[in-house]
This record gives structure tokens, C-alpha cells and sequence, in this order.
């Protein structure tokens, strides 16, 4: 009786679960709404992200702070990464890392010039909308006292902690970041009830590993900014672009390339 119903539990997740060609089929179409949605809507999904990934420095800084100066202190400050992701992603709001791979199907499937131009239009305005939120953020946090000084160097170190790489490390970083946010995309589809947890186990892997994320990253550079630490051309030449590059290249090749195919060479 027991190994029926084992036999049974088995055959339901069978069913339950997605092919990559569902999973293929469920992003396209999700892509297909987005390119088409009006630039004032994007806009403010954008800006409303970018305000959200301040969650993301808030969170980590305030379980820095008040954790005791130990070496594994660390892993647990850096569960308050996830918190912007969870807010931004189950809001449904528009991050930039995310549509490296949604609209990139689209562009791959009929490769022409207006998917791309749509693509490049999609990509503009959330990108512009993301750090337009998340510069503001930062003025608030740096020039009033929502939070106590001691909250505040936390965020000054986790900002040093960012840009403390050169470019090339900042790039190879943002690549992999890039590449578990758009493989988070991808498995989303597929994960029914765990997708809190998925959202929570990719970006705390991306806190603890140090990868670039150039949304998260640049509500703690703009701080850091902001706080008058650093150059605003540092924090855009040493951080922004490399990060930028990084979350594109490893998106966009490492995931919406490569998942394409396969599913193409199934057909």
C-alpha cells in the first residue's frame, strides 16, 4: 500500500512538472506583454524596482549591525540581501537582470531589427527607471537621519566592500550574478510553492560570493556616493559598467542563449 502511494507521489510530480519547452513557451509569452507595454508603465515598474533593491543594502546592513563581530556573522547578514529580490520579484515589478533573458526569446526566435529596437526599448527605460530609484534611495538614506550612524557605517562598509574590485573582477562577477538572476527567471516557472525559496537561495549565494549586481549594487555605490566617500565617476566607471556588462553577458549567452537552443533543438 505505502509503495503505491509512493509509486502515485511519484507519478503526480512527474505530471506536475515542466518541460523546458513549457517553461520555454511560458517566459516567451510573458516577454511578448512586456515589449508591448506602454513606456509610462514600464517606467514607473522600474522605478518602483529600484526603490525596492534598496531593500536589498537595508536588509544586509541592519543584520550587520546588530550581529556580533564574528567570522560567521557574515552568512547570516547576508540573508537581508534577498529581501529587495523577494519584494521586487512576488511584486512583479520590472528589474533590469530579469529581462536579460524574458525579451532576449523574442529577439532570438525572429531576429529582426524591430524585436530588437523593441528589446533595446524595453532595456532603456527599465534600466534608466532602476537607478533612477535607486539614486533616490540613496539620497534619502545618506542626507536624513532615517537610520542611526551605526546602521549607516554598515552601509558605508558594504559599499566600500562593492567597489573595492577592479573592472575586469566587477565583470567577471556580474557575469555570474547575471547568470543566477536569469537562471532564477528561468526556473520560476517550474517552481510552484518553492519560488520564495529559490528567489531567497540564488541571491544570498550572489551576497555571499560577492557577485556584481548592478541594481543592488549601485543603491550601495550611490550611498556610498552620496555619503561623499567616493567619486560619482568611480562609482559609474568602476562599478555601473563593468556590473552592467557583466549581468548582460551572463544573462543573456549563458542563459537565454543556451536554454533557446536546447529547446530549438528538441523541436
Amino acid at each position: 500500500m505505502a509503495q503505491q502511494e509512493s509509486e502515485n507521489t511519484e507519478q503526480e510530480v512527474v505530471q506536475q512538472a515542466s518541460s523546458a519547452h513549457d517553461i520555454h513557451k511560458a517566459i516567451f509569452q510573458e516577454a511578448e506583454t512586456e515589449l508591448d507595454r506602454p513606456a509610462d508603465s514600464l517606467f514607473w515598474s522600474g522605478l518602483a524596482a529600484g526603490l525596492s533593491m534598496g531593500f536589498s543594502m537595508i536588509g544586509h546592513g541592519l543584520l550587520k549591525t546588530y550581529l556580533p563581530k564574528a567570522e560567521w556573522s557574515t552568512l547570516v547578514a547576508s540573508f537581508g540581501y534577498s529581501l529587495g529580490f523577494v519584494i521586487v520579484i512576488l511584486g512583479r515589478q520590472q528589474l533590469f537582470t530579469e529581462n536579460t533573458l524574458t525579451p532576449i526569446l523574442p529577439l532570438l526566435e525572429r531576429k529582426n531589427v524591430r524585436t530588437f529596437w523593441r528589446v533595446m526599448r524595453l532595456w532603456g527605460i527599465v534600466l534608466l527607471a532602476n537607478l533612477t530609484g535607486a539614486l533616490l534611495l540613496a539620497f534619502v538614506i545618506a542626507k536624513t537621519a532615517v537610520f542611526s550612524p551605526s546602521v549607516l557605517k554598515s552601509f558605508e562598509e558594504i559599499g566600500y566592500e562593492v567597489m573595492e574590485p577592479d573592472f575586469s573582477t566587477t565583470l567577471l562577477r556580474g557575469i555570474f550574478a547575471g547568470w543566477l538572476i536569469a537562471l532564477m527567471v528561468w526556473i520560476l516557472p517550474n517552481a510552484h510553492s518553492a519560488r520564495l525559496w529559490i528567489i531567497i537561495l540564488i541571491t544570498y549565494i550572489i551576497s555571499v560570493a560577492h557577485f556584481s549586481h548592478v541594481i543592488a549594487g549601485s543603491v550601495e555605490t550611490f550611498t556610498l556616493a552620496a555619503m561623499q566617500k567616493v567619486a560619482w565617476g568611480d562609482v559609474l566607471g568602476n562599478f555601473i559598467l563593468p556590473a552592467l556588462i557583466g549581468n548582460i553577458i551572463g544573462g543573456v549567452i549563458l542563459v537565454a542563449v543556451i536554454n533557446h537552443a536546447q529547446v530549438q533543438g528538441s523541436k
